[in-house]
């Protein structure tokens, strides 16, 4: 069973079984397909160099709308100028951060540097806002709703199986949190 992230003498640390390791990594590599620019055949080298990609559009998939969502509300244009300028980018950071977390899912213990901190708290995000946007979490109540789920043995569909899930996630980064604070505390 996971033990929470926790800060001490060695640093962050958690500890995940091999079948919750595999379950994350799974879901990690689910959301960097999902991420995954377009190659677009005749894109300029140059423009894909520095980030630029101007034929981008907002996604269609609601899950990556909500890790790529529009930056200025009510604004159509701006929000594609932004995208344009953007997007790219921060795609490469996010699949960054998700692949950094899961080289770390090679190992029981996971002992974290700040850094490594930061890139779990960026893929644990993410991968909670996928989880979110399946389990059609939109206010308090749905979250309340799936919160409720907490026994496997009670998992009879997809459903309840995303809501476990998601409850994990929430509950592993929830303590990476509290422990990335412990450590921010420790140096002052």
């Amino acid at each position: 069973m996971a033990k929470a992230f926790k800060y001490g003498l060695k640093g962050i640390t958690g500890f995940l079984e091999p079948a919750e390791r595999d379950l994350l990594r799974s879901l990690i590599d689910d959301v960097v397909s999902m991420l995954q620019p377009e190659d677009r055949a005749g894109q300029d080298p140059l423009a894909a160099l520095i980030g630029l990609d101007m034929d981008v559009a907002e996604p269609t998939d609601r899950a990556v709308k909500r890790l790529l969502p529009n930056v200025v509300k009510d604004d159509g244009a701006a929000s594609l100028e932004f995208r344009q300028l953007t997007e790219r980018s921060l795609r490469e950071t996010k699949i960054g951060a998700l692949r950094a977390a899961a080289l770390d899912l090679d190992k029981d213990e996971i002992v974290l540097t700040p850094e490594g901190a930061r890139h779990w708290s960026m893929a644990l995000n993410d991968v909670r806002l996928v989880l979110a946007e399946r389990l059609d979490i939109r206010d308090e109540a749905d979250a309340e709703h799936v919160h409720r789920m907490q026994d496997w043995s009670q998992a009879e569909d997809v459903e309840s199986y995303l809501a476990l899930v998601y409850n994990f996630t929430t509950w592993l980064q929830e303590s990476l949190v509290q422990a990335m604070l412990q450590s921010l505390e420790s140096r002052r």
